[in-house]
């Protein structure tokens, strides 16, 4: 799959952005000048440029990546699938990991976040956002039938995550079940998570 936004951003798209930037920024908000990993950040980096004031750094990970993201002082990026990257990394380098719109498109979602919990620090926090399964419905409509959003991404999606679909695979990553706080967005659409470290 090419990287997110490489056609440019649909209506759609725009909006969906939009709609998590705030549940983004009150993740983060608790942290002191963070550092920060966007795992399939999009060929843009919509949102960790958008958080690259307030952050002390950040890693976009995303297989092709624009020349204005790349010159954002702040940011580096790792042009490449999260599969390959992310076992690269360091461990314990970050204070907050974010999939947004990422999991939903990958075979092995606990092996992905068993990665994730690796390279956050104590007291860090994975943020997720995941189209669920009313979501499927919507997306779907958009895509192939109203033509508002790119059929290419919805065709890549593997499952869609509902709270006890998504639930057991954080726990069963290594997170516990007091530090996983979950709740739904976007029109009940889309599934929000924040699972903090111990």
């Amino acid at each position: 799959m090419r990287a997110y936004g490489i056609s440019g951003l649909t209506v759609v798209d725009r909006f969906g952005v939009l709609l998590s930037r705030r549940r983004i920024r009150n993740a983060i908000r608790g942290y002191d000048s963070p550092d920060v990993l966007d795992i399939g950040c999009g060929h843009h980096a919509t949102q960790l440029r958008d958080l690259a004031p307030h952050i002390h750094s950040g890693v976009g990970i995303e297989k092709n990546v624009s020349d204005e993201a790349k010159a954002v002082p702040n940011l580096r990026f790792i042009e490449d699938g999260a599969e390959r990257a992310l076992p690269a990394l360091e461990p314990s380098s970050f204070d907050v990991v974010m999939m947004i719109s990422v999991l939903e498109h990958v075979w092995e979602p606990l092996e992905v976040l068993r990665a994730c919990r690796r390279v956050l620090r104590p007291k860090g926090s994975l943020v997720l956002n995941v189209p669920n399964w009313r979501g499927k419905t919507f997306l779907e409509l958009s895509a192939f039938r109203l033509k508002l959003s790119t059929p290419e991404g919805v065709e890549d999606h593997k499952t869609y995550y509902d709270k006890r679909d998504l639930w057991p695979l954080l726990v069963r990553s290594g997170f516990m079940p007091s530090q996983i706080r979950m709740g739904y967005h976007k029109f009940g659409l889309n599934l929000f998570a924040v699972a903090r470290m111990s």
